[in-house]
């Protein structure tokens, strides 16, 4: 099979799908690998590393998308790539169709085969390929909650971790999923004050035995989600549905009870967002304010650490993408249990219910 990874061309994403390794691995295994020039420059790797493994160098996305069978993505196909999608194209990358209902239509009309990264499941039903880059969204939140956390950056001029005779900062993580978890585990080694809120009493249980004492578990519901929002000086985004748009916890109404100059972190922001008043932005232009509240809405926040992501991103995802290149039949991949999971559209249609549910909703 000849496997294409191209360029990633959304505004400030510097990883790249396939490490030297992972296309070596594929060319043992007998497929033609095919990288777009520079395509690695973002995380420090050379065409010339991928030259010495075997992969062939093409001169633009155009010459990837074109002459390959399967494409090897890390976000989201942008608007000028839908050109290339037809039939029988495999696209293996983090789609998040759930907010992205013009993508989904692009990939139903052309019939191509969508696998998303972010609905593979193994067999303990974790999420392998979701997971690394949820470990740095969550240790990333903090780090730029704290930032806007400052004065001059919109914030009400708060040190996260406090200081000897002044309290630290009140930070609520809503979801102890793996981005809450991580989130909970830094704001607290930096000092800060943390209420961790989730549904899952289990969950709760659990990370009240292993987190420090500065984390106090909390069982989530609106008024208590309200209550946090009161003294919150920085509060994250960490709630996930696997394929489903994430739901919306904290209404535009509900930031009245915020402080002037506290800070949102939106996690959720690629499944859609957890409040009402999120909307995506850029590393660009990273942040706005609604009421008096700040919100960082980035939807690519590995991407910002593109040399660390690219490599904890690839060491999970490579056992899949050769898992899907080796399937010659399309229709064989809904059989195969390893990725079937992540098989969102087919032929025209969404084989997976809780997408196909969040595109209905729209």
């Amino acid at each position: 099979m000849r496997i294409g990874v191209p360029r990633e061309i959304k505004p400030d994403e510097y990883r790249v799908a396939l490490l030297p390794a992972g296309a070596a691995q594929l060319v043992r295994q007998r497929h033609e690998v095919w990288i777009e020039s520079k395509a690695g420059a973002g995380s420090g790797i050379t065409d010339d590393q991928y030259a010495q493994v075997g992969a062939r160098i093409a001169d633009d996305a155009a010459q990837v998308w074109q002459n390959s069978d399967m494409i090897v993505k890390v976000k989201e196909p942008q608007p000028s790539e839908w050109q290339f999608f037809r039939h029988n194209l495999r696209v293996m990358t983090y789609f998040h169709f759930a907010a992205e209902r013009a993508l989904a239509e692009a990939c139903l009309e052309s019939q191509l085969t969508a696998v998303a990264y972010e609905t593979i499941r193994d067999a303990q039903g974790t999420l392998p390929c979701l997971t690394p880059m949820s470990e740095i969204a969550g240790k990333m939140s903090i780090q730029e909650g704290a930032k806007y956390l400052e004065k001059p950056m919109l914030g009400r001029g708060i040190l996260l971790g406090g200081v000897t005779g002044v309290m630290p900062a009140h930070v609520v993580v809503l979801g102890a999923g793996v981005v809450g978890h991580n989130a909970a585990r830094v704001a607290a080694g930096l000092g800060a004050q943390v209420t961790l809120m989730d549904v899952n009493l289990n969950r709760l249980r659990y990370l009240a035995d292993v987190m420090p004492p500065n984390v106090t578990t909390l069982y989530s519901d609106q008024e208590t989600i309200k209550w946090a929002l009161g003294s919150a000086d920085l509060v994250i985004g960490a709630v996930l549905i696997p394929g489903a748009r994430a739901p919306r916890l904290v209404s535009r109404a509900e930031l009245a009870h915020m402080q002037a100059g506290s800070v949102l972190v939106d996690v959720a922001i690629d499944q859609g967002g957890c409040f009402e008043t999120s909307h995506p932005t850029t590393h660009q232009s990273p942040v706005y304010v609604v009421d008096d509240v700040v919100h960082y809405c980035v939807t690519n926040m590995p991407g910002a650490v593109g040399r660390t992501s690219t490599f904890a991103l690839c060491n999970a995802t490579i056992q899949y993408v050769s898992a899907v290149a080796s399937i010659a039949d399309p229709s064989a991949l809904l059989n195969n249990p390893l990725v079937a999971s992540g098989v969102n559209i087919m032929d025209g249609r969404v084989m997976n219910p809780a997408v196909a549910a969040a595109l209905n909703d729209k």
